[in-house]
C-alpha cells in the first residue's frame, strides 16, 4: 500500500511517501511496524494524539482495518478559518 506523509509528519520521517508491504491488520498495527524502523519513524508516531490519519483518502481512526486498502496518509489535525 502507498503510505503518505504530510506536513512535520513528512519532516521528521524525510519523504513524502513510500510503498509499504505490511501484515499490519489494522492503522494503529501499521505504526507499530513503521515505529520500529527507525528513530525517525518513531520520532513521528511519538504522539499519537497530535496525529489523524486518512484511510483511502477518507478520515478514519487508528483502529481502521486495512484489508484492501491501497493508501494511508498520517498528517497533523487541520484547523480551519
Amino acid at each position: 500500500m502507498n503510505v503518505l506523509y504530510f506536513a512535520w509528519v513528512r519532516e521528521r520521517i524525510g519523504i513524502p511517501r513510500e510503498r509499504v508491504e505490511t501484515q499490519a491488520e489494522t492503522v494503529g498495527e501499521l505504526v507499530e511496524e513503521l515505529s520500529a524502523r527507525e528513530e525517525r519513524y518513531a520520532a513521528a508516531f511519538a504522539d499519537m494524539s497530535a496525529l489523524r490519519v486518512a484511510v483511502d483518502q477518507e478520515l478514519s481512526s487508528f483502529d481502521a482495518p486495512l484489508a484492501g486498502v491501497q493508501e494511508v496518509a498520517f498528517f497533523p489535525p487541520m484547523t480551519g478559518g
